[in-house]
C-alpha cells in the first residue's frame, strides 16, 4: 500500500511513517506541489496510490468517481503534525484493510 500525502500534510510524513507505510510519497516528491486536485487524483489513480488529505475535496471526488484511487480523510481540526502522524500510526491496520477492500472508496479517520 502506497500513500500519497497531499499538501495539507507535511512532506516529513514519508520518512516518519516509512516503517508502517513503506513506499509512500508526498506530492512534492513527484512535482505536484501546488497542483489542483484533479492532477493529484490522476497521478494517484495511475500510480496505485491512496490519497491522504485533510482536504474534503478528495472525499467529494471519491463519491463522484469511486475508486481508484482510494482516499483517506484525516478528520482532525487544528493540530500538530505529530498528532496526525500518531493518528495514522494508530489506524495502520484499518488503513491496510481499507486498501485491500476492492469496493471501498473513502475512509475518514479521527
Amino acid at each position: 500500500m502506497k500513500l500519497l500525502f497531499d499538501e495539507t500534510l507535511p512532506a516529513s510524513f514519508v520518512r516518519r511513517l516509512a516503517d508502517v507505510f513503506p513506499g509512500s510519497i508526498h506530492v512534492r516528491d513527484v512535482g505536484l506541489q501546488a497542483s489542483d486536485d484533479a492532477l493529484i487524483w490522476a497521478y494517484a489513480k495511475t500510480n496505485g496510490c491512496i490519497v491522504v488529505s485533510k482536504d474534503s475535496g478528495y472525499a467529494d471526488r471519491s463519491v463522484l468517481y469511486g475508486p481508484p484511487p482510494k482516499v483517506v480523510g484525516v478528520r482532525l481540526g487544528n493540530c500538530t503534525a505529530q498528532a496526525i502522524a500518531d493518528l495514522l500510526r494508530r489506524h495502520s491496520a484499518t488503513l491496510h484493510t481499507f486498501a485491500a477492500d476492492q469496493t471501498a472508496a473513502f475512509l475518514p479517520i479521527a
